[in-house]
């Protein structure tokens, strides 16, 4: 394995690379733009083309790549020769924009769209190729991706940020919001993923009987790495840290199989096209070691599925984290009014929360006693809360808690605990120094959800900020509002177990949100006060709402129905034909049994036989009603009601075809049954 220091960013152009190679007025002339947005001149995209086309031919690269994410879930690139490479190939890219995933905002006649230089992410070489990130946008100006609204929240949470601390007297020129998206996965063999349907064509096991053992000993939680995953590990954080990833954090999780990799914090828009090539690094390099890496968010039924915890922040250009509550967090006031702002904007739009992270496959996870509920509350831990609780009365002063703790063995060192215990079960949870949002799915791209937060926080720090701008003592206009908003919002803030059903008839009475389906929350996405958050912002028009809203449908409906279709695949095709050729086998067993024992001498075996064939008649009964529902056409509209029922109807058909199928795996010989098991998937030999 290669040093860290001899390979991290090597393949990366950024900006101590175009430090050392640009003439200088060209690198002040490109700061100066990254520091105000001012134009970048074409002559000085030239020039800096010119240098990353060399510096990119020294490293072997042959072609370049606008490299951007469109609406489908995944990256899109479309490779061109270096040969003619200049600066206005590195400013802008012109890729088909009615093939992608619009919503109504492009029509197939309507082709042309643009790609435009992110040049707040830095350009790297991947392979023989120099990726340049880029926002896509239509011929109209409608933005077709996730980058461009994550960039647009960025622009405005800095600047009511800036605004609320300019009134309290602090100074900073930028404000950023930072992330750290920890990334679970599963990695299997490769041979037994392709020899599942299921796993192929939609991420996760259709049907599939829990196994003798699985993660009821919490043994592979933070267990021992087997050698051929430490490779793999070993392999992938290379691959991470040349492209200038901090990957840092590695361990087995809690299911069989499982594990996670964790990077350093950083600033979002980077953080979030970081995260996109992990997820590619993770499957590619998975694929070179024979394995399979898996990113749904539930593969197994019964197991812990995976998530994407996003830890989020926002600290200004001089070094201040707007969280950390120092010293003295109740005389903090910059501290006391951000947390309340943070309050306050997720008990308004807990709704869009929800819908940050509502897919097909984080339905399937969210709500199971591994991962936060469908329901969206706050931890802040106990200290926190008694600040604001004592805040909130008007008192001065708040009881000091023992940070000490002492571990009564002499060996071991005495050490200061943190300001708060840990939550694993809230969805949006204080851990120090930054948010914890813990709802997002493996597959989720980060962007939506990080330009949530940020939008949400935005308006309302822009609420405060108007306030404090008029006041006549913005000091303790603060204090005062960071009361007001915690007596108002403080229903969102739970401490407790959120996996209980005390919480879930607690929350109602709250009046909190429960929607456990995409189908449920995806009409609050245009919302009245949803669409007046995002345009107010300037972070999403009206009809870049409406387009979204109908994608994730239809992308919702149609990943449900490839689900039935597989399902109905594999019980007509694999599991009725070999559950025949056992029946048949075991009935001509107890003939020619009984013709040489006689009579009553295989109840056992004809009790067997009795049971699987009803299994496997029920089990195509309720194969014909699913194919019945699939056949059907709906709309794939969020105003179609038919298009909702569908999804529903096809969600209930297929647990009802899990139950036979599962029965009867369970009683069918090893050698008769068609496909890999749970047993084999989790726990083959081959990766001990």
């Amino acid at each position: 394995m290669s040093r860290i220091t001899d390979i991290f960013g090597t393949m990366v152009f950024d900006e101590e690379v175009m430090k050392d190679k640009l003439p200088r007025e060209v690198f002040a002339k490109f700061e100066k733009h990254l520091n105000d947005g001012s134009e970048l001149p074409l002559e000085v995209a030239d020039v800096i083309a010119t240098t990353v086309k060399d510096w990119a031919e020294q490293k072997g690269a042959t072609h370049f790549t606008h490299w951007f994410q469109p609406m489908t879930g995944v990256t899109a690139e479309k490779h061109d020769s270096l040969m003619n490479f200049a600066g206005k190939s590195l400013i802008k890219g012109e890729p088909d924009a009615s093939s992608f995933p619009s919503g109504g905002m492009r029509a197939t006649f309507e082709a042309r769209g643009y790609t435009a230089w992110d040049t707040s992410s830095p350009m790297f070489i991947k392979e023989d190729t120099l990726y340049i990130p880029t926002a896509f946008m239509s011929y109209s100006g409608d933005a077709l991706d996730k980058k461009t609204p994550l960039l647009r929240s960025c622009e405005a949470v800095d600047r009511e940020a800036r605004r609320v601390l300019a009134a309290l007297g602090v100074r900073a020129g930028k404000v950023i919001p930072q992330i750290g998206p920890e990334q679970e996965y599963f990695i299997i063999p490769k041979s037994l993923y392709s020899a599942r349907k299921d796993l192929v064509y939609t991420g996760r096991t259709l049907i599939g009987a829990a196994p003798p053992k699985s993660q009821e000993l919490d043994d592979h939680y933070f267990g021992q790495l087997k050698p051929s995953i430490k490779a793999y590990m070993a392999d992938l954080d290379e691959e991470l840290w040349k492209l200038g990833i901090k990957a840092t954090t590695e361990h087995n999780e809690v299911a069989p199989s499982q594990h996670e990799l964790a990077p350093i914090y950083s600033e979002c828009n980077i953080a979030s096209d970081h995260n996109q090539l992990t997820m590619e690094m993770m499957k590619k390099v998975a694929d070179r070691h024979g394995m399979r890496c898996l990113l749904h968010e539930k593969p197994f039924e019964g197991i812990n599925g995976s998530g994407k915890h996003i830890n989020w922040s926002l600290s200004t250009d001089t070094g201040l984290n707007v969280f950390k509550p120092g010293a003295d967090p109740l005389n903090n006031t910059v501290f006391l009014l951000f947390v309340t702002a943070v309050i306050k904007a997720v008990d308004e739009y807990q709704d869009m929360l929800r819908i940050s992270v509502a897919s097909a496959s984080n339905d399937h996870r969210l709500g199971g006693n591994e991962a936060p509920p469908a329901i969206i509350s706050m931890f802040l831990g106990d200290d926190v809360t008694a600040v604001l609780d004592a805040l909130e009365a008007g008192r001065t002063e708040v009881a000091a808690s023992d940070r000490a703790m002492t571990t009564g063995v002499q060996v071991l060192t005495d050490f200061k605990k943190d300001t708060t215990d840990r939550n694993r079960t809230s969805p949006f949870a204080f851990t120090g120094n930054r948010f914890e949002f813990r709802m997002v799915g493996s597959l989720t791209s980060v962007s939506c959800p990080t330009y949530m937060i940020n939008t949400m926080m935005a308006s309302v720090l822009s609420e405060f900020a108007d306030i404090l701008e008029k006041s006549g003592d913005a000091e303790q206009c603060a204090r005062e509002l960071a009361a007001k908003s915690y007596t108002e919002h403080k229903r969102i803030v739970f401490n407790g177990n959120n996996y209980t059903d005390a919480w879930v008839e607690e929350a109602e009475k709250r009046g909190l949100c429960n929607y456990k389906t995409t189908a449920e929350c995806m009409p609050e996405w245009t919302a009245e006060k949803n669409v007046k958050l995002f345009t107010s912002m300037g972070v999403l028009t009206e009809k870049e709402l409406y387009a979204r809203q109908e994608i994730l449908f239809e992308e919702y409906c149609k990943e449900l129905n490839i689900e039935a279709l597989t399902l109905i695949d594999m019980i007509a095709k694999d599991i009725l034909p070999s559950v025949g050729e056992y029946s048949a086998a075991l009935a001509e067993s107890i003939e020619v049994k009984e013709s040489v024992l006689g009579k009553d001498v295989c109840t056992f075996d004809i009790r067997s036989l009795k049971e699987i064939m009803e299994l496997s008649e029920k089990l195509s009964e309720k194969t014909a009603d699913l194919r019945a529902i699939a056949a059907t056409e709906p709309s794939y509209k969020i105003s179609d009601p038919v298009s909702t029922m569908f999804c529903s109807d096809i969600i209930a058909a297929m647990d009802d075809i899990r139950q036979y199928a599962d029965k009867l795996e369970l009683m069918m010989p090893r050698d008769y049954w068609p496909i890999p098991t749970y047993g084999d998937l989790l726990f083959t030999q081959k990766y001990e």
